[in-house]
């Protein structure tokens, strides 16, 4: 639509309006421009049940501090496969995937008096990461398949968070939680839709370094998001491609393309 004005040499005489309204065909007007996302904008996380139950002595485990040069490591009072999964390890699954956001977000910004939380948040990070594995290493197939439900906010909660090192955790503790048994993968195909988008966001963030040698070997959250997605195709049966499909469309199959 023409203008009665001017706008290169009388632009403040022209009204703004947001953009696809009845407004921005109307005469001496300019359209506002699209606002940015923040996409991969990493997001604080409230503070995990984890830390709570683990201040209030529910969780039976402890700090066991090896020698010099030694990593530490969690000592449980009570063998982990004794313990009732569906309690324990939905909540493990929830203090690792989101204590650890206080830590790395505050690290990067140094505001305040964020240095006293790193201090008091690290060994709940150390001692829900280290329980996960523990557990997924010392239960059976069964007691593992009753809690799956149980575990799917945890971890859809941890990969909204868009922060690297937890997204990275999290397919971590979900790829060991695939090779308990065949029914694991099975069970998790119904919950596609909640874990699986943001690993479309994710997937094509990788970097071609040509013929050097990459010593983040494993730490790049592109080659896990693709090493997670065929490990979920190639352990969720016969259903598991069209649902990965429909969720990441530039996922290709490794099953049906060898």
């Amino acid at each position: 639509m023409s203008c009665c004005c001017k706008p290169r040499t009388c632009p403040e005489i022209l009204r703004h309006v947001p953009a696809f309204t009845v407004q921005a065909r109307q005469c001496c007007v300019a359209v506002w421009p699209p606002c940015s996302i923040p996409l991969f904008c990493i997001r604080r996380a409230r503070i995990s049940r984890f830390r709570r139950f683990f201040l209030r002595g529910d969780i039976p485990i402890s700090r066991e501090c090896g020698t010099r040069c030694v990593k530490h490591f969690i000592k449980w009072h009570i063998p982990p496969e004794q313990l009732n999964y569906q309690r324990y390890l939905p909540l493990f699954f929830d203090g690792a995937a989101l204590v650890a956001v206080g830590v790395e977000f505050d690290t990067l910004t140094q505001v305040g008096n964020n240095c006293r939380l790193c201090e008091s948040t690290f060994p709940y990070r150390e001692f829900a990461r280290h329980g996960v594995s523990d557990l997924l290493a010392a239960g059976t197939e069964r007691q593992i398949f009753q809690t799956i439900p149980m575990l799917v906010l945890p971890m859809r909660e941890a990969l909204n968070t868009r922060n690297p090192d937890i997204i990275i955790a999290t397919l971590s503790a979900l790829q060991q939680l695939l090779r308990v048994g065949p029914s694991i993968g099975i069970a998790l195909v119904p919950y596609y839709r909640q874990l699986l988008p943001m690993l479309n966001l994710y997937k094509q963030r990788r970097v071609n370094i040509g013929d050097r040698i990459d010593f983040r070997g494993g730490r790049r959250i592109g080659d896990v998001v693709n090493a997670t997605l065929e490990l979920l195709e190639q352990c969720g049966g016969p259903d598991a491609y069209l649902n990965i499909k429909y969720m990441v469309p530039t996922y290709e199959s490794c099953v049906y393309n060898r």
